[in-house]
């Protein structure tokens, strides 16, 4: 059932709405905008139903603030008014409202009108979500890893949790094409991502195929003995595929994984940690493949092996 998100300091409109819609849709309601803006960013709405005159930040204020966040910018927001005015409708029109809703309420004209943004919004999503995925593995791609890592670096830095990130990268993946040729490569691309997003399922948990034979995960929440706990786990499960390589490099097809745990801050850039567990991934590989290296949030490397 989809979620919509009532903000609207008059405890009947509100209830009114609510009556309204409850039976179609799970209703969470607001009073005060600050709790709104709140709930919007932890939520999964698929519709804001926002009142624009109420005390302290209006709604005009609010909705400026929804367009600003990542989590809740394509979140669609119905405006609900007295002001039946075209200037106010062309203020929040520009602002980034969908749709109007003028008091006092028509209940067969805000299900209309509800039904067709949710709609519309459920279908966006499905096309945003086969744009940033990757058709060979089925994991995120590398468009959606650009976005969702912004985000999650942002929320990280504001909660202060240990992030972690690390590269993946399938060993002697060359040798192995040129041996069995591409369309084998492909399955083994595809078994490697599917056992390493098996195992990073959390929603605190990302991974994405960065490019090539290469991926890229982040965990946030964990410490850097756990992450690398962890991963050394997911390196050793990728060994356990027993997937035959070209006996002249390994005997199986195996993963070498760079990462790196901290501790985020407002003047620590995430282009700089990336390239740092990037780094972390090329002395994996130089020190002999199918292993971890890792930097701690002392900044002391632990190696695996």
């Amino acid at each position: 059932m989809d979620k919509i998100l009532i903000v609207d300091d008059s405890v009947p409109q509100a209830a009114k709405l609510r009556s309204i819609l409850e039976d179609d849709y799970e209703i969470t309601v607001a009073h005060r905008p600050e709790e709104g803006l709140a709930l919007a960013s932890k939520g999964n709405f698929s519709l804001i139903l926002l009142d624009v005159v109420m005390p302290g930040m209006d709604g005009f204020t609010l909705l400026k603030k929804l367009q600003e966040e990542i989590i809740t910018q394509s979140v669609p927001v119905i405006l609900i008014t007295g002001l039946s005015d075209a200037q106010n409708e062309q203020t929040g029109l520009i602002l980034g409202a969908v749709d109007y809703i003028v008091k006092p309420f028509n209940p067969m004209i805000v299900k209309a009108r509800v039904n067709t943004h949710v709609k519309l919004y459920s279908y966006r999503k499905q096309i945003e979500l086969q744009s940033q995925t990757d058709q060979l593995t089925g994991v995120a791609n590398r468009r959606q890893y650009e976005t969702y890592s912004a985000q999650k670096w942002k929320e990280s830095v504001r909660l202060q949790v240990p992030f972690s990130i690390c590269m993946f990268d399938i060993d002697h993946f060359k040798v192995y094409n040129d041996t069995f040729g591409h369309p084998a490569g492909d399955k083994v691309i595809a078994a490697v991502a599917k056992t390493a997003s098996a195992r990073l399922r959390r929603s605190t948990d990302f991974f994405a195929r960065y490019g090539g034979e290469e991926f890229v995960a982040f965990l946030v929440g964990d410490g850097s003995d756990k992450a690398f706990s962890h991963l050394k786990s997911i390196r050793q499960a990728i060994e356990d595929l027993h997937i035959p390589h070209d006996p002249s490099v390994s005997q199986w097809v195996t993963a070498s994984i760079g990462g790196i745990t901290v501790i985020p801050k407002e003047d620590l850039s995430f282009e700089l940690v990336l390239k740092t567990a990037d780094a972390m991934l090329y002395d994996a590989k130089k020190a002999g493949r199918n292993r971890v290296t890792w930097v701690n949030e002392g900044m002391k490397q632990l190696r695996e092996k």
